[in-house]
């Protein structure tokens, strides 16, 4: 009995410490996923509306000024998510779409490439069993131009996508200015642990 009541305490004392441990490292792997998320989100953002100027003639401008560079597409997914998909031209270096491909002239449409984000339902997860979130997808082209969805990770509760106002730098035009958008990225484990994660990002080829 002594022994009992001895050891007890050290049972419950090390039990805790083994869930603290997990719970420590699925609020890491959350954190990892999520910024991951964002960095390719804000990567995209970043590069909407590109257009390399040395290839750009005068009538490939007029063609291309009336193109919808970023579009923000608000509740349509999974848990109320929002969307956005962007296009932009190739520069001179190395592109990279949403899924670590090099983006190639035949992986345009109309010399532009298309990387698009939501987050829609697992569609690997049986009907009416408990998901872990959504899964965060990522749409590209294919060498064929044709949209292509890839999984990017799961865990993603709802995706929010905010406009806010652009910024306005020495000299610009307010119709000239870079936009702003503030991603939010809500994770789960499917059980009890949700964490949110925010990171704001301007466009740098929208003026």
């Amino acid at each position: 009995m002594l022994s009992l009541m001895l050891v007890t305490p050290l049972i419950k004392s090390g039990g805790e410490l083994i869930a603290k441990q997990m719970e420590y490292e699925k609020v890491q792997s959350l954190t990892a996923e999520a910024d991951r998320a964002l960095e390719l989100i804000g990567r995209a953002i970043r590069m909407a509306g590109y257009r390399h100027a040395p290839a750009m003639s005068l009538d490939k401008r007029k063609k291309t000024s009336d193109v919808e560079y970023i579009h923000l597409q608000k509740g349509g997914g999974f848990q109320g998510s929002d969307s956005i998909f962007i296009k932009h031209e190739l520069s001179s270096g190395v592109d990279l779409d949403c899924i670590g491909n090099v983006l190639t002239k035949d992986r345009t449409k109309h010399h532009l490439a298309y990387q698009g984000f939501l987050v829609d339902r697992q569609a690997s997860a049986p009907k009416g069993e408990r998901v872990n979130g959504g899964s965060l997808i990522c749409q590209s082209l294919d060498r064929q131009g044709r949209i292509q969805n890839t999984t990017l990770m799961n865990g993603v509760n709802r995706l929010s996508i905010e406009e806010g106002p652009g910024l306005h730098g020495n000299g610009y035009k307010r119709e000239e200015a870079n936009r702003l958008f503030t991603v939010r990225v809500e994770m789960t484990d499917g059980k009890l642990m949700q964490r949110e994660f925010e990171r704001t990002f301007a466009t740098r080829n929208l003026l």
